[in-house]
């Protein structure tokens, strides 16, 4: 059907069988229109083919609609509600009425635009425990997401390579104009060699089933805050290159974004909240690769926006940020090696937190990889197995493993556990030693009734520590020596000037 019939038809409210706003409210993007009613909203597909999408059909349309409703409906039930048809009989048009099926349609209820993230953001009103939250919804969806080997195929080095050596093709006649030559260099340099050299990092996603049914375009433009939950939508239904990906590739569009709006600070606590929801800290191998990826791809499509009548400065600013942001994922960081240390609820993870925030590290809690090494959920209360002295040994052993993997990566590392005992505690200096990288011990203390008091008001926390597993913590405790004497940072957590006194022996 003729597009510009198509809103004519459509912006009329008598069209509706339900009362409507007016003016019926219309968004177009460069495959789809949108029809804004008040209590609904109905979308269709342009008569469009592209290299990456195909809706030159009606059966086309028909069936990416109705891919779009079952993908979307497993995030966002109480959004997406059914696929009509758009019938004329007599040359009279109508909402699944009588005669031919000329169009189809997508109906969804309609949420203010407001509840949008971007929006959320936009007005200062986006939160830490909005993100932490957003994060453990990401997790749960990837933990239900689909895969199989027909999946899995899309994981394969020369798939996700062609995506990438495509975007550096289609953008070379930006060079020297919206990016540098020196970024279009090294941007492209860094990918080549990680597709060079760690083709055995992608296979190693593939064989632990990370390939799955993902969003595929996860930014805070398809979230929003409605009914009181975050919703995920808008998942890619028109191409499965872009929906069989990697769970990092959707963890990085977030991040991504979070970054470019000028959150860091948000995008290093998504990241952590996620990685402590699923356990797979050995994805941050592959995240840098997807950040730049993301951020490169963004910066494309403003370049392409460049050429036409959309031209603006405002694009062309937009486009050079996101170029400077995709070379800016492919330097190198700086490691470094930090223990948090001190009995239960003396503040480490709230220490440590902020630390991660300030240095973009990665934050690892004793807490977290124990219960994911017990298999239980990290909100689930532990039985007294899993405190035992060999699961103890496991942790630690864990703690230090996923600490040499990602120091060897290059990130800065806190690993936040009591770190009680000097044999958990002295390899890991050793290590650092040898390696000539920053190390310090952050030892956070706090007077016993104090101690007491938090632990008695904690909530919705995954620690299971109790009064009686403080007093056996104060019990079996050992003393620093020496030895580790030169990295330790002694923080009294009741003192309301810690933050800056921990700058001060840290650094920003």
């Amino acid at each position: 059907m003729d597009s510009n019939r198509l809103i004519e038809e459509l912006k009329n409210p008598d069209f509706y069988p339900h009362s409507v706003k007016i003016p019926v409210e219309i968004i177009q993007t460069h495959a789809s229109i949108i029809f804004l009613t008040g209590d609904y909203a109905y979308k269709v597909k342009k008569p469009v083919n592209y290299n990456f999408l195909d809706f030159s059909t009606l059966e086309k349309r028909k069936y990416y609609l109705e891919q779009e409703l079952e993908l979307n409906k497993r995030v966002a039930a109480n959004i997406y509600l059914e696929v009509l048809s758009i019938n004329e009989e007599r040359g009279s048009i109508s909402l699944n009425g009588e005669g031919k099926a000329i169009e189809y349609i997508l109906k969804m209820n309609q949420f203010p635009q407001e509840c949008l993230l971007s929006k959320v953001f936009e007005r200062g009103e986006l939160t830490e425990k909005a993100i932490k939250y957003l994060a453990e919804k990401v997790a749960g969806f990837h933990r239900q997401a689909v895969t199989n080997s027909y999946i899995t195929q899309f994981g394969n080095l020369e798939v996700i390579k062609q995506a990438f050596d495509e975007n550096y093709q289609q953008t070379e006649k930006y060079i020297n104009f919206v990016q540098t030559q020196k970024q279009y260099d090294e941007t492209k340099a860094y990918t080549d060699k990680f597709f060079a050299e760690h083709g055995d990092w992608l296979e190693e996603r593939q064989i632990k089933g990370m390939i799955r049914e993902c969003h595929g375009d996860l930014h805070l433009n398809n979230i929003c805050q409605w009914q009181g939950e975050i919703q995920l939508f808008d998942r890619i239904e028109f191409n499965e290159s872009f929906r069989f990906v990697d769970v990092m590739y959707d963890i990085a569009f977030t991040a991504m974004d979070l970054t470019a709006r000028g959150r860091g600070d948000f995008a290093n606590l998504f990241v952590n909240t996620y990685l402590e929801q699923t356990a797979d800290w050995e994805g941050l191998k592959v995240l840098p690769l997807y950040l730049t990826r993301q951020a490169y791809v963004r910066a494309k499509v403003n370049s392409f926006l460049l050429d036409g009548d959309t031209f603006s400065e405002k694009i062309k600013a937009n486009a050079q940020d996101y170029y400077q942001l995709a070379w800016q994922y492919t330097q190198p960081q700086k490691p470094r090696l930090i223990l948090m240390s001190g009995f239960s609820a003396s503040g480490k993870s709230t220490i440590g937190k902020v630390i991660a925030k300030n240095l973009n590290a990665i934050q690892i809690r004793s807490d977290a990889v124990r219960k994911h090494l017990a298999g239980i959920d990290l909100n689930q209360t532990g039985s007294l197995d899993i405190y035992s002295l060999e699961m103890s040994q496991k942790t630690f052993a864990r703690l230090a493993e996923l600490a040499r993997i990602l120091i060897t990566l290059g990130y800065p590392v806190i690993l936040d556990a009591r770190y009680d005992k000097y044999a958990w505690r002295e390899p890991l200096l050793t290590y650092a030693q040898n390696l000539q990288i920053p190390f310090h011990i952050v030892h956070c203390h706090a007077p016993i009734e104090v101690l007491k008091q938090r632990i008695a008001a904690r909530k919705g926390d995954i620690s299971d520590a109790n009064i009686e597993v403080l007093n056996a913590q104060i019990e079996k405790t050992e003393p620093f020596n020496e030895k580790e004497q030169p990295y330790l940072i002694s923080l009294d957590t009741t003192n309301p000037d810690w933050r800056e006194f921990l700058e001060s022996q840290l650094g920003k």
